[in-house]
């Protein structure tokens, strides 16, 4: 007669063991998203709410792992708004969003010599501001 094998012996140890782990890492990348969410909203509303301090402030990679992948800006000359997706900025994921400031300008007031500066309004999940006022009907009706 022979012995047990060891995946009789340690296999169904093994297969729980395993399962366990998959568990906790998915436990810890919910987590770690819930973290990120919270931080990008209370830069935000810090932002919305008092008007700053920049900084510190989420990177864009914590923005976009909390689901908060717009951001709201507003031309400091003009007042104009604009929905722009952080997923298109060309930048480095752990660069932290205050940075992105010095780079926006608008395109509604530019001269050919000058683009007036905009600023940080807020972080928000959805576009809530539509890139031209006439988005989706004809321009001529509006």
């Amino acid at each position: 007669m022979g012995t047990k094998s060891r995946e009789v012996i340690y296999g169904s140890r093994l297969r729980g063991l395993v399962m366990d782990a998959a568990s906790a890492r998915e436990e810890a990348i919910a987590a770690v998203r819930r973290g990120d969410r919270a931080e990008a909203e209370a830069w935000s509303l810090r932002m919305e709410g008092f008007g700053g301090p920049a900084q510190p402030s989420p990177t864009l990679g914590q923005c976009l792992n909390g689901g908060l992948a717009w951001l709201e800006v507003e031309c400091m000359r003009c007042k104009t708004r604009a929905g722009l997706s952080l997923v298109y900025i060309r930048r480095p994921r752990d660069t932290p969003t205050w940075k992105l400031e010095a780079s926006l300008r608008c395109r509604a007031c530019a001269t050919p010599r000058r683009r007036a500066p905009a600023r940080i309004i807020k972080l928000t999940a959805e576009r809530e501001i539509p890139q031209r006022p006439w988005d989706g009907a004809d321009p001529d009706e509006v």
